[in-house]
């Protein structure tokens, strides 16, 4: 069974209400580069290491933005023991699932020469059918539970109830659940119902509606149809550069984004979830909520390599988008 860390003991002591669970955690390494190119030794600058994977990079952003959530994940292997060591480092609540296969490492590098950022994402550790059921078991023993984030992709292997049973162990309690993930992720949430939000970017909600998305106006009403149709409460859709579309029960509204500049995308989406999910959880309604997630995904693309949003950053572009953001 997982063991909670030295952190995850003194929150969960106050009682976690929101947690992050992410199936394919990822040791973060980023370097640069002066210039990328075939069958030559490329110089690197010293690497940096950082705790990511989709929930665990929303619970560090909600953490550097001064709110509390619970990390849930799997981790094995050294590089499982660096990325809880880190995450304890950061003070960031985490409960690990150990686990036989190592996590995996991803790469983030930056050519110098062109200031390009080239992501390189492995594929997540496989979950044993044991290691899945004993997950499930240490996300059903939390004392407790009002939001529980549900982001990143999934590992191959995974039971096709995994998710479902997940969900349903989280409406039982009362949770509101808020995905972003994967199309075929998102199929299966909203088979289940009862979501709070999905956050696909367009390519994802193409995919999960089998539809080519074009225009703002056809945008408007896919996201809308999927609020009317009950399969979930409200649609946030990451446009990058361009903000973002928010769509609830007689509310469709774009969102600008604020100009910045550009430094990294590492954790962007995951900054923008944390943001939304802090501003529901102190009792936010959906524009303010969607505003402030704006702006921390904002914020995250102004810092180097894996670093998330910074507060400071958050709140500056949240006030412009309050007074200039809505279109």
């Amino acid at each position: 069974m997982a063991t909670p860390s030295r952190s995850a003991k003194r929150v969960l002591g106050k009682g976690a209400h929101i947690v992050t669970l992410t199936l394919s955690p990822a040791l973060d390494i980023a370097t640069q580069v002066p210039r990328l190119c075939p069958d030559a030794k490329l110089r690197c600058s010293a690497p940096s290491y950082a705790a990511g994977g989709g929930g665990i990079n929303v619970a560090r952003a909600i953490h550097l933005l001064g709110g509390n959530a619970l990390a849930l994940f799997p981790a094995g292997g050294s590089s499982g023991r660096h990325l809880i060591e880190l995450l304890d480092a950061e003070g960031v609540p985490n409960r690990p699932l150990a686990i036989a296969n190592g996590t995996r490492e991803c790469f983030n590098v930056v050519e110098q020469a062109s200031g390009r950022q080239y992501r390189l994402v492995m594929p997540g550790a496989l979950l044993s059918p044991v290691e899945q059921e004993q997950l499930l078991a240490s996300l059903e023993a939390l004392p407790a539970l009002d939001y529980l984030v549900i982001s990143g992709s999934l590992p191959a292997g995974l039971a096709a109830d995994f998710l479902p049973r997940v969900l349903q162990g989280a409406r039982r309690r009362g949770a509101r659940c808020l995905i972003d993930s994967s199309a075929a992720a998102l199929r299966q949430a909203l088979a289940v119902g009862g979501v709070l939000m999905i956050k696909p970017n367009l390519s994802e909600l193409s995919a999960l509606v089998g539809e080519e998305i074009s225009e703002p106006q056809q945008l408007a009403r896919i996201a809308q149809g999927l609020v009317r149709d009950g399969q979930c409460e409200t649609v946030l859709v990451s446009l990058g550069a361009a903000g973002a579309l928010l769509a609830s029960d007689g509310l469709s509204e774009r969102i600008a984004a604020p100009s910045v500049p550009r430094r990294s995308t590492v954790g962007a989406g995951d900054s923008l979830v944390a943001g939304i999910t802090l501003k529901l959880a102190a009792g936010a309604g959906w524009r303010e909520a969607a505003r402030f997630g704006v702006a921390a995904g904002s914020a995250a693309i102004m810092s180097e390599g894996s670093a998330l949003c910074r507060r400071s950053d958050t709140e500056r572009l949240y006030a412009w988008l309050q007074a200039y953001g809505g279109s």
